[in-house]
């Protein structure tokens, strides 16, 4: 039991402690804050008693919220002497604007719509910024992309996804919404994007080369009441550049004022505080080939008048000066402020009018043109459609619209009169019917003296064109006029046909004649002279008889010339003859010659050739026979026996050739006391001489032989 109670006694001391501990931790005040907080300070009392009636922190020491914060870590910050409250660092994101309120500070002058900068390291020193003259309400700085450890006591940051704050009043809090919806609705919590389209997620962003026509809500009133403000701190070198309206504070010390703008913004992306300046997307001009821009300024200088004396309908200035600029701007895209100015397109190329109804040219300046009335010199009242065709000198563009003040009113007040009165005045001075058929030369004369008219206005025309004279609905007696000079040319047209067809006709019979008489010349002679007889036969026989008379002259006549020219013919035949065959002896004469010439000297050269030949052949002969001859000579004993052989040869060829028998079948021998012959004895020596040696048998066989072997040869 006594060990109980000592147990519960030690507990209750230990726990008296340990609250006893816990009490003392507290009433020390140890506060801890984390890396994404801060510590707002309140402090509940002070000796030197709360802010002023006009403050909200407590920049002394007074009771109040401290202007500064408590950062990560451990604080020690009593709570029998401070309330410490923990906010969420301020964290603006990428691509986007945060706009800060602050609570206290100085006021704000007349005129002023917001607070000044001051250096307060992004409004994270309120200390800085209280001492350097802060003012309260909405800050012309902005916060950009970051994250900030702001005091929330006296700031309020403003961004697209919600309000960061603490306890505030009602009006503070109505006005910080209203401040945030107004500033949604505009896209303010995005940067300006001009001529890029959507950037940043910014859906206020989308066109495309644009411009951003900038309307300043703070600062001095323009002098004079002018509509626009003039440009200041544009120049990177001025030391008051404001960027582009980025840096308000720099804008008004550059002397800018508040309203629109003349400067604008280009294409880029402008990190512009929304409560400071408004900025209005509009498309940049645009002048196409084919036309200029004639500039009305409504701001600048009042300029000198430049048009010259003779001009009266009133002043062109320069570039940059108050009215209508003398120079046109050329065809091309231009960053032009139309609140500053009026840019007057006008048409340089050939502008086409219409005064035909339902019609337009490519301009579309005549839609409320229609055909002009005339009234005719035989009365009556045709609708006359017509074309224009004239242009603008670009050097004359201001004038025209200094005079005239739009194109479109122009034509409508000046040029469709003009041109409407002076066909109705040709009108009244022609026919219908003239008018219809002299279209061509109205139309060049027209062309010609509207030409001067058209200069009156600083216009160039170029062409006029009329169309066909055409009745209204309620008229039917232009059309019946029109018939019937259509049915009088009609007429006029098969009165030339027919006449065509009578001397087609004609040429047809004579051409029919022609054909009978060529293909029928004797049966037309004698049909005529049938005829002729039928009427006058006596006549009819003379006539015949001269005929036959003059045809048998003819004949004649032509016999004789056939003759005489068969004649001349033959006789041009016979000439021509003549000379082609004594041309022909003559050539065939000189081919012989020629022709014997070389055949001589061919015949010659083969005699000679032959002759040299046999005679070296003979002498060849020769020699061999002479061999041969001695060869015999020997064999047979001598010359002796070598005549004997070639008599004996001798002998035999002739026995041979006269064909008698060698031995007479009749022998008539010489007595004694007769005398013998010379060739028997020449042959009775040689025989007896032969018979003597033993010689004759072989002389015999030998002769024999040779005169087989030499007929073998000549065979």
């Amino acid at each position: 039991m006594v060990v109980s109670t000592t147990l519960v006694t030690t507990i209750v001391w230990i726990v008296g402690g340990l609250m006893g501990l816990f009490a003392l931790i507290k009433l020390i005040g140890f506060v801890s804050i984390s890396p994404d907080d801060v510590g707002l300070v309140e402090k509940w009392w002070s000796p030197k008693g709360s802010v002023q009636a006009d403050g909200l922190i407590a920049m002394n020491g007074e009771a109040g919220f401290q202007p500064d914060v408590l950062r990560a870590g451990v604080h020690l910050r009593t709570p029998l002497l401070y309330k410490v409250t923990k906010v969420k660092l301020v964290t603006i994101p990428q691509g986007q604007i945060g706009y800060v309120f602050a609570r206290s500070g100085s006021q704000l002058e007349n005129g002023q719509a917001l607070g000044k900068l001051v250096d307060s390291k992004s409004f994270q020193d309120v200390r800085a910024f209280l001492d350097n003259g802060g003012q309260k309400g909405p800050q012309r700085q902005i916060l950009r992309e970051g994250t900030f450890a702001i005091n929330l006591s006296q700031f309020i940051i403003i961004t697209l996804d919600k309000v960061h704050q603490i306890s505030s009043t009602k009006d503070e809090y109505t006005q910080v919404e209203n401040m945030r919806n107004d500033l949604s609705k505009i896209g303010g919590f995005y940067p300006v994007v001009v001529g890029a389209g959507s950037a940043y997620g910014n859906p206020n962003s989308m066109a495309i080369d644009t411009i951003g026509i900038v309307t300043v809500n703070d600062g001095p009133t323009p002098d004079n009441a002018a509509i626009i403000a003039p440009v200041v701190g544009n120049d990177v070198n001025d030391e008051f550049y404001h960027n582009n309206f980025q840096d308000p504070e720099k804008f008004l010390l550059a002397g800018g004022r508040k309203g629109k703008q003349l400067q604008v913004l280009t294409d880029g992306i402008y990190f512009i505080n929304r409560l400071f300046a408004n900025v209005l997307i509009e498309n940049k001009t645009t002048i196409d080939i084919g036309n200029v821009g004639v500039v009305v300024s409504y701001f600048g200088e009042k300029g000198t008048d430049v048009s010259g004396t003779e001009y009266t309908h009133g002043e062109l200035v320069e570039q940059g000066s108050r009215g209508i600029w003398r120079d046109a701007l050329p065809p091309g895209k231009y960053p032009f402020n139309t609140y500053a100015g009026l840019i007057k397109v006008v048409p340089t190329t050939n502008v086409i009018l219409k005064w035909i109804s339902g019609q337009s040219g490519a301009h579309k300046l005549d839609d409320a043109l229609r055909e002009i009335s005339l009234i005719t010199k035989d009365a009556f009242e045709p609708n006359l459609p017509l074309t224009v065709v004239f242009n603008i000198d670009y050097r004359k563009a201001s004038s025209v619209i200094q005079r005239f003040g739009d194109i479109k009113l122009l034509i409508e007040q000046s040029i469709d009169p003009m041109v409407a009165g002076y066909f109705k005045n040709i009108g009244q001075t022609k026919t219908l019917i003239e008018l219809v058929q002299d279209r061509s030369e109205i139309q060049r004369i027209a062309s010609f003296e509207m030409k001067e008219k058209f200069k009156t206005y600083d216009l160039e025309l170029q062409e006029v064109l009329i169309g066909t004279p055409a009745a209204s609905s309620n008229d039917q007696r232009i059309e019946k006029i029109l018939a019937q000079l259509r049915d009088r040319e009609v007429a006029k047209e098969e009165i030339l046909t027919n006449e065509a067809k009578q001397l087609s006709a004609q040429k047809q019979k004579e051409l029919n004649e022609a054909q009978a008489l060529a293909e029928m010349q004797a049966k037309l002679t004698q049909s005529s002279v049938e005829i002729s007889i039928a009427d006058n036969d006596g006549r009819a026989k003379l006539k015949l008889a001269e005929q036959e008379a003059l045809r048998i002259q003819k004949l004649s006549e032509a016999d004789k010339i056939k003759k005489h020219n068969e004649a001349d013919a033959e006789k041009y035949t016979k000439i021509a003859s003549a000379e082609a065959a004594a041309e022909q002896t003559k050539l065939s004469a000189d081919a012989e010659s020629h022709k014997l010439e070389v055949i001589g000297r061919a015949q010659a050269e083969n005699i000679k050739v032959v002759a040299d030949a046999e005679s070296e052949r003979e002498t060849k002969l020769g020699v061999a026979k002479g061999n041969a001859a001695q060869a015999l000579v020997e064999a047979y004993g001598g010359p002796e026996l070598q005549v004997y052989k070639s008599v004996m040869e001798a002998f035999a060829e002739a026995v041979k050739a006269n064909g008698h028998p060698l031995v007479p079948q009749t022998v008539i021998g010489a007595t004694e006391g007769t005398n013998v012959n010379a060739i028997e004895g020449i042959l009775s020596i040689a025989l007896a001489q032969m018979a003597r040696s033993g010689t004759l048998p072989e002389f015999l066989n030998n002769t024999g032989k040779e005169n087989i072997s030499n007929r073998t040869e000549n065979s």
